[in-house]
């Protein structure tokens, strides 16, 4: 057992005693302030003050030539407000959307290499898909995983497809990246991801991806289905569903995340 103390990078360890500094003091701060507070070098000081108000955590009043918050703060914190949120908000569309289409539905989030149900709702049948909560399942064998894949930034999206080992879970599961590129380039096209017994024998799942207010993909709301059940007029219906209330998410998203 490795009973050494964590590393410590001393550049990340100032800047958030600087944030966490101006956060306990409630005012702005001069950079003598700062300097003497947190013990940072005043040449030190200088390079990270300039660095996080390039990148807008740290807005420059000039006449007191103060340090104070700057909006990339407050931005990240109605982001981080937002996915909190989120399992509530798609808990409560997942109930509407399975009343309507009488199928299981569930919103699914990126972790690590899987995705994860975070909340769902079943469907009234006697044959349906349980949507248990927490459950994981690999990128490439199912709709929400290729969804989430499809739309992420092609660099985030490259260092995944290279982590992926592939397992054959059934006849039907891709074995191979240049097969699982192909299909995410349809989704791409299309913005619906679709697995046909490639995680379950005889279960279809469909899902679209789900945005936040900057166009990134945070999750995927996904829908499954008994293939004995699943046909073009009830692939129709099922994708306008998925697209109006992933619309609908991401509307709740978007609000959640302009309010002050």
């Amino acid at each position: 057992m490795n009973t050494s103390p964590p590393r410590i990078v001393k550049s990340a360890d100032r800047v958030l005693d600087i944030l966490e500094l101006l956060a306990s003091r409630g005012r702005p701060l001069s950079h003598t302030e700062i300097a003497a507070a947190v013990g940072i070098p005043k040449s030190s000081l200088t390079h990270l003050l300039r660095n996080l108000e390039l990148r807008k955590y740290l807005k420059f009043i000039p006449g007191p030539n103060t340090f104070e918050f700057g909006e990339a703060v407050t931005d990240l914190a109605r982001r981080a407000r937002g996915m909190v949120m989120i399992e509530k908000l798609a808990q409560a569309i997942c109930e509407k959307m399975s009343r309507d289409i009488q199928e299981s539905s569930s919103l699914n989030l990126l972790r690590d290499n899987y995705v994860e149900r975070v909340c769902g709702a079943s469907a009234p049948h006697t044959l349906q898909i349980a949507m248990r909560i927490g459950d994981r399942a690999p990128l490439y064998a199912v709709s929400s995983g290729k969804a989430i894949l499809a739309f992420l930034p092609a660099i985030e999206r490259e260092v995944l497809l290279k982590q992926i080992v592939f397992e054959k879970i059934t006849d039907r599961t891709l074995m191979a990246v240049a097969d699982l590129r192909k299909e995410l380039s349809h989704v791409m096209n299309s913005g619906v991801a679709f697995s046909k017994g490639e995680f379950t024998p005889g279960i279809v799942g469909i899902a679209v991806p789900v945005r936040n207010e900057l166009g990134n993909v945070v999750g995927a709301l996904n829908v499954a289905m008994p293939e004995v059940r699943f046909n073009p007029t009830r692939e129709a219906q099922v994708v306008a569903a998925l697209k109006k209330n992933a619309m609908e998410l991401e509307l709740e998203l978007g609000r959640i995340s302009a309010q002050d």
